[in-house]
């Protein structure tokens, strides 16, 4: 695709930079669960069958993303388990992706093991919705997932620069700031291009795709559409369903109308979600 380079606003100069604020993971570290998330005692249901994976964003933690959705999951009747990855230099999701893919493969396998259950949908924010198209096209995941939903995923990268922290001047690979997987998610990367050279779908996986016209991070925003049959794939702009919701890219985890699409496309018996579901404005 034809892509025009931009930079980010100043808006999503502070959300980067407030991302890498939050305290570091160190090696050996406890890692924090969100509340209601991995529970390997949990046991689907025959309302629920499939396990839920929350797949995190980069810069961030799985405590942090899925403060809100885990629990609202949870209580809905859901398995939920989630996993940080790719830590670089203390800071999670900063790997490069297909690396980070790596590390979702045996998650996978093992919430597999624990539940019994055959397949898993995988819920992920940003880099985590896209990164798990790499697992499934590239590491034999297909089998394993039932569907992806992406909320404000970098399908096609970025047009815009990813700034890093106050002081620290990334060059064009990004090893200054220490974030390969910032510069696999630029528009036109090798990585990117790989990515998609089999196309934006594999065979099996429903996928659904969840967008903001307000993301200032994955620009435009429109680039995270994925192409695909209506069967398998449906794209959702929120405002296109609640056009006041000003939810940007940073905490559209946390925004309830997004809460909504992602349950409606988890209770779907197959396919993605419906293009024509309503959910309640706030």
């Amino acid at each position: 695709m034809s892509l025009l380079t931009k930079t980010l606003s100043a808006a999503a100069i502070a959300v980067l930079a407030g991302s890498l604020a939050v305290a570091p993971a160190h090696a050996g570290t406890v890692q924090v669960s969100p509340p209601g998330a991995n529970d390997w005692s949990c046991k689907p249901t025959a309302e629920h069958p499939y396990p839920v994976v929350l797949v995190p964003g980069t810069f961030e933690s799985m405590e942090k993303n899925w403060s809100t959705l885990s629990p609202y999951l949870k209580s809905a009747g859901y398995c939920v388990f989630a996993l940080n990855y790719g830590e670089t230099n203390g800071v999670y999701a900063t790997a490069p992706v297909a690396k980070s893919a790596e590390e979702l493969a045996p998650f996978v396998d093992s919430v597999r093991a624990a539940t019994g259950a055959k397949k898993v949908d995988l819920v992920g924010h940003s880099q985590g919705g896209m990164m798990p198209r790499y697992y499934m096209g590239f590491l034999g995941g297909a089998k394993y997932v039932r569907q992806l939903i992406g909320i404000a995923p970098s399908n096609h990268g970025t047009e815009g620069v990813i700034v890093p922290a106050p002081g620290v001047v990334p060059d064009p690979n990004y090893t200054g700031l220490g974030c390969a997987a910032c510069a696999d998610q630029q528009a036109g990367s090798a990585f990117m291009q790989k990515l998609n050279s089999i196309g934006d779908t594999v065979a099996g996986p429903s996928y659904t795709v969840i967008s903001t016209v307000h993301d200032e991070v994955v620009v435009p925003y429109n680039s995270q559409f994925l192409n695909g049959p209506a069967r398998q794939v449906t794209n959702i702009t929120i405002q296109d369903k609640c056009p006041a919701d000003a939810f940007e890219h940073d905490q559209a985890p946390n925004d309830p109308v997004v809460h909504q699409i992602v349950a409606h496309a988890l209770a779907q018996v197959s396919g993605p979600a419906a293009p024509t579901y309503q959910p309640r404005c706030q």
